[in-house]
């Protein structure tokens, strides 16, 4: 399996082969290929930063002689006008780096930022959000990293890293109990060491998953009153399992499930609709 490192490389790799093809002609053919500049990254709109490491990767791996100066890094709360960075070096590299630079940092510092007004809402809980698979596809441990630079945590990261039993899962194995049995047989006679997640719709449900010896129970579409009720359930009856809230969560809900007890709340929203965070890369 590929390291996150590799992941990003492939991803760097295809980004660029997609937008300069067989060469940025425009660039080619109006800038001298000894031509020398510099560029600023240039803060539109106030947000959280995030996306900064991978503009190194994309600027070190088309052209490694660019130097790139970083005043601000990931995670920083920014505001317009702020510069970000600054980058050096043949004209050419930097206008053909731009867009791709610009692309994956908007995008970034999107998530980051709308993932910090998430976990804002839950100031003073315990509870943490989570994001989900719901991620554009090859960008995932992109968007992922950026929830986590805006103070999020990460759920799986895909099939692989844990194994979350869904309703149609249950219903093609024959019920909770088998599904469960199943998995953990599995994990068994492969030698995988993972954490097994079992989503619920009612309270029968959550029983028969703590029956089964789950490690975390995830309470689909449940209101903030029926979570509340299925968390003092959970934690009489099985008290070392985790509890996680998921479907239909906005900002507005998100603080009445954490107030119910639940230790994570996931938000597709936090990746699959997000507004990138408006910059420019500017001469200067």
């Amino acid at each position: 399996m590929k390291t996150k490192d590799e992941l990003i490389d492939d991803l760097l790799s295809l980004a660029f082969a997609e937008d300069i093809g067989d060469g940025d002609h425009t660039t080619l053919s109006t800038i001298g290929p000894d031509a020398m500049g510099k560029q600023h990254l240039l803060i539109k709109e106030e947000g959280i930063i995030a996306g900064v490491d991978i503009a190194r990767k994309v600027f070190a791996k088309f052209d490694p002689t660019l130097k790139m100066t970083v005043f601000i890094e990931d995670g920083t709360h920014v505001r317009p006008g702020d510069i970000a960075f600054v980058v050096e070096g043949t004209v050419r590299s930097l206008l053909q780096t731009e867009r791709l630079m610009l692309n994956i940092m908007q995008r970034m510092s999107g998530i980051a930022t709308v993932t910090a007004r998430y976990q804002e809402r839950l100031a003073g809980l315990p509870c943490k959000v989570l994001d989900t698979r719901k991620t554009t596809p090859g960008l995932r441990m992109l968007e992922k990293e950026a929830v986590r630079i805006g103070g999020g945590s990460n759920h799986r990261i895909g099939l692989f890293d844990m194994i979350l039993i869904k309703d149609n899962h249950v219903d093609f194995a024959g019920g909770i109990a088998a599904a469960v049995e199943r998995a953990k047989a599995y994990c068994k006679e492969n030698g995988k060491d993972l954490k097994i997640e079992q989503e619920v719709r009612n309270t029968d449900e959550i029983r028969q998953a703590i029956a089964a010896g789950v490690d975390r129970i995830m309470l689909d579409n449940f209101d903030p009153e029926r979570t509340a009720e299925a968390v003092r359930i959970i934690r009489a009856e099985a008290p070392g399992v985790e509890i996680e809230s998921s479907g239909g969560i906005t900002l507005d809900t998100l603080r009445s499930y954490g107030e119910a007890g639940v230790d994570f709340v996931s938000v597709g929203a936090l990746t699959h609709s997000v507004k990138g965070l408006d910059m420019s890369f500017k001469a200067c």
